[in-house]
């Protein structure tokens, strides 16, 4: 996947979408999910990260995700890309849904083994990510703090940064998709979800 310097070995596949758990592969893979609101600039990071352009779609309007989208990281990691929430125009029924998909996913889905959690690095964590962050942890999975658009900051913002953060219970990622701040470690980050002495249960066949 990666190697020790954390520059991409393998390429990104995108593999599949699900609108609900059901939906959801069914492999023995370790999944590492990637969230955020609609407007922290999830799908640039997801293709920086891969080294992939085009990888996540883009949009000028935030909130597009509405899916689950599963994309392959060499041969046994999956990034999960998840519903953008908290920002885009949507009705409330959208709105609802996609909390539940949300809620679903990280508490239910057994091949979950981190979440990659993307906060504005101006805003600092907000009532939403926290439950967010308390989902993933209380079933077990490894939490990643990631600080975006780190090249915004002055540098009177980032020495406030561990403060601004201490609601969310540790000091994030500093990353920046313009500049390339943050990338490698997110990605040695990774890697190290991805290691084989990883503890998981070995058959996974029937999981959800």
């Amino acid at each position: 996947m990666y190697d020790r310097a954390g520059k991409l070995k393998l390429k990104a596949n995108f593999l599949a979408s699900a609108h609900s758990l059901d939906q959801c592969p069914r492999w023995p893979r370790t999944e590492v999910a990637i969230a955020g609101r609609s407007n922290v600039g999830k799908s640039s990071l997801l293709n920086a990260l891969t080294g992939v352009k085009n990888l996540a779609r883009v949009s000028a309007t935030p909130g597009r995700t509405r899916t689950l989208n599963f994309f392959e990281l060499g041969g046994n990691l999956i990034l999960v890309d998840l519903p953008g929430y908290g920002f885009a125009a949507m009705s409330h029924t959208e709105a609802a849904k996609v909390a539940d998909l949300l809620h679903d996913y990280l508490t239910s889905r057994s091949s979950l083994a981190a979440l990659v959690l993307l906060i504005d690095s101006r805003r600092g964590p907000q009532a939403d990510e926290i439950t967010l962050a308390g989902s993933a942890t209380s079933r077990g999975a490894e939490l990643i703090v990631v600080a975006t658009k780190c090249d915004k900051l002055r540098s009177s913002d980032r020495a406030a940064l561990p403060k601004l953060f201490a609601p969310i219970g540790q000091n994030p990622i500093m990353c920046s998709v313009r500049d390339g701040e943050g990338i490698v470690e997110l990605r040695k980050a990774l890697a190290r979800c991805a290691a084989p002495n990883r503890d998981h249960d070995p058959d996974r066949s029937a999981l959800v």
